[in-house]
């Protein structure tokens, strides 16, 4: 009886997939299901009754399948002959006829898919971990492309609903006559309809087979999800508009930056309200701090501390927000090159040169040794060291903001000197930034590839050299043929209408951004020499363009300082206060000696006082090493730990820079030009 039973089984079987024309693949997946299904605690009439009853329904269902896949060929084909049917009416019945087809087919891949994988499960060792994650990887992938076919279907239906829909206008114009307005009308629709195809990028359909492409799972939440009355007489609105948000495995938050219909304005109503929130808490944020004697942006470094992560968390599009606060640095450091002269830039061009390039190796070689004593890799105290090395230029910029130049016949003023070494602190930024891919290799690099390391980072330093002597190349030309004319000709247009003088400069400090980016170089270089070059043109035009520009960087700078302080979390300062006033402390007084010994190297006898406001002003972190911590952290070169404590040191140091300004000020700098530098 067992083996009778078992010899009909199969026979079955067998007469179900040579009616469907499958290989012996099919026929081993059936013998698995066979197999699987023998179990000790079942009953053998039972367990046979079982296979049999359900061997029986599959096989009548894709026998049932077979059939209607036959008549829905011969139904697209009677309808291609048909005359009667208009082009529209039949391209719709043949894409639901087509679509119909997939889904039969995709519903009989889906059986096989699900007997594959009970079979790879029950194959594997439940005790490895490693290869439980990849049958579970396997299935995710599955459940992706199902995803993604469900998706296109979708997609299809919809396309030919509105194939059903043209169908039947065509219908019902071809039964009545059309008044001049329906004409009219119907010739705007047409319009319409080739204009979206124009303008569409199927931008799913290109990118999806593109290697490196992956399929994710993302959750798509709707505004206002609480109010769920609103919100249900929203969600057609908003499923047009794009204003859901989409949220993946990785809690990674998502917002629509072009839409597939490009014909209809919309607005990230999320960014509107962050940046309004931002500007409303800054005022009595900055109000504060000025009361108390403070400098004003860290009224705003603290408005985005209570409005960040670590706060109220209101701010929702914190990309964006930082983003728009990019253009406060590029701004402000277009102002600072406005007053900083070329003639005054080759006075101390070689300080500049010089002072940035010993105090980073100085940095470094501090770094290394601490690494060695505390058991740190190489490649993560070379990272800390030369994000510890960089100081704030924006920061520096505010304290020298209406500093009076009132130097002696050949002396150095001192804030030539401290403004030139932080633009090539920002060179460095952008070598740094080059060399980091050749700094993760190295983490995982052998002892027989540190020549080919140490070659790269060569090759890589030549590159920047190359690239930093073509931009002062270019700035030569512009200087010599360009920028006075094209002056002359905006301030012209822009009498009695400064729009044009404003628009003419920002064009101007986006074009020389766009260069120094080309050439791999800091976007920041380019701007801050935009505003040298303009300022070779003199004095009065200096002080025109420095009165429209100012209001918008003030309220661009408010901006990226609250972006500061979205990173700033008083929780984790609070619970290693001391550990972090330590470091911050030991960095501060190491980066100040470091650049007096360094100053009183390089700098001439009679301007050696001068070393002691400039070290004073560099002895703070730069906000950039956010920046590069976050990346280091992505890349794996630091920790999490390691990078919360970069943060913290660098926000720390950055609240006691105006103190020790104000301290160096105080002490050497004569009484009438105190009052305006403070």
């Amino acid at each position: 009886m067992k083996v009778s039973g078992f010899i009909s089984l199969w026979t079955l079987i067998s007469l179900l997939y040579g009616q469907l024309g499958n290989t012996a693949e099919h026929e081993d997946v059936v013998k698995h299901a066979i197999k699987l299904h023998r179990g000790k605690g079942a009953v053998i009439t039972q367990r046979k009754q079982w296979v049999m009853e359900s061997c029986r329904k599959l096989s009548g269902l894709l026998r049932q399948k077979n059939v209607v896949l036959n008549k829905l060929k011969n139904a697209i084909r009677a309808v291609e002959k048909d005359a009667g049917l208009s082009d529209e009416e039949k391209l719709f019945q043949v894409h639901t006829f087509e679509i119909f087809q997939k889904e039969l087919n995709e519903s009989e891949n889906s059986v096989f898919q699900a007997i594959h994988g009970l079979q790879r499960a029950l194959q594997g060792d439940y005790k490895d971990v490693v290869n439980m994650k990849e049958s579970s990887r396997q299935r995710l992938e599955a459940l992706r492309e199902a995803a993604i076919k469900e998706e296109m279907e979708y997609v299809e239906l919809l396309a030919a609903e509105k194939h059903q829909v043209e169908a039947l206008k065509n219908m019902q114009h071809q039964n009545k006559s059309l008044s001049m307005l329906d004409e009219i009308l119907e010739d705007v629709r047409k319009a319409a309809d080739r204009l979206e195809e124009e303008i569409e990028e199927h931008a799913f359909d290109d990118n999806k087979s593109v290697r490196g492409v992956n399929f994710e799972a993302v959750l798509r939440v709707e505004e206002d999800e609480a109010n769920s009355k609103r919100n249900a007489s929203k969600r057609e609105v908003e499923d047009d508009l794009g204003l859901s948000m989409l949220i993946d495995s990785q809690n990674n938050q998502y917002i629509l930056t072009k839409p597939r219909d490009s014909t209809i304005p919309r607005a990230d109503h999320h960014f509107i309200k962050d940046i309004v929130t931002i500007g409303m808490l800054s005022l009595p944020c900055g109000w504060l701090c000025t009361m108390i004697g403070l400098p004003t942006m860290f009224g705003y470094i603290i408005c985005g501390v209570l409005l960040g992560p670590s706060g109220l968390n209101s701010i929702k599009s914190i990309v964006q927000v930082e983003t728009l606060g990019e253009f406060g640095v590029f701004f402000t450091l277009f102002l600072v090159g406005l007053e900083f002269s070329p003639e005054r830039l080759r006075k101390v061009w070689k300080i500049s040169l010089q002072g940035p390039c010993y105090m980073t190796v100085l940095m470094i070689a501090f770094g290394l040794l601490w690494g060695h004593l505390l058991r740190i890799r190489p490649t993560q105290s070379v990272f800390i060291s030369t994000c510890l090395s960089l100081s704030s230029t924006p920061l520096v910029s505010r304290f020298l903001a209406g500093t009076v130049r009132g130097d002696k016949e050949g002396d150095i003023d001192y804030s030539s000197v401290l403004l030139g070494m932080l633009v090539m602190q920002d060179v460095q930024l952008g070598l740094f930034i080059a060399v980091m891919p050749t700094l993760i290799q190295a983490g995982v690099s052998t002892y027989s590839s540190i020549f080919k390391e140490i070659l790269r980072i060569l090759i890589l330093i030549g590159q920047i050299l190359f690239s930093l002597a073509a931009v002062f190349l270019i700035c030569l030309v512009i200087k010599t043929y360009l920028i006075g004319p094209y002056y002359r000709k905006l301030h012209a247009e822009s009498k009695g209408n400064k729009e044009i003088l404003i628009l003419g400069i920002s064009a101007f400090i986006f074009l020389m951004l766009t260069i120094t980016e080309l050439l791999d170089v800091s976007m920041e270089l380019g701007c801050f020499l935009a505003g040298a070059l303009i300022s070779s043109q003199g004095h009065m035009v200096t002080e025109e363009i420095m009165t429209c520009i100012e209001p918008i960087r003030d309220f661009l700078a408010i901006v990226f300082f609250a972006s500061i302080g979205l990173h700033v979390f008083p929780t984790f300062v609070i619970y290693e206060l001391t550990v972090l006033l330590f470091l911050t402390l030991s960095v501060v007084i190491m980066k100040f000696v470091l650049a007096v010994l360094v100053l009183s190297l390089i700098l001439p006898k009679t301007s050696q006082y001068i070393k002691w406001i400039v070290s004073a002003g560099l002895a703070q972190v730069s906000e950039f090493s956010f920046v590069l911590g976050s990346r280091a952290r992505r890349a794996g070169i630091i920790s999490r730990e390691v990078y919360l404590l970069i943060l913290s040191v660098t926000t720390l140091s950055l609240l006691l820079a105006p103190a020790l300004w104000r301290a160096a000020i105080m002490k050497c700098v004569p009484r009438p030009e105190r009052r305006s530098s403070t």
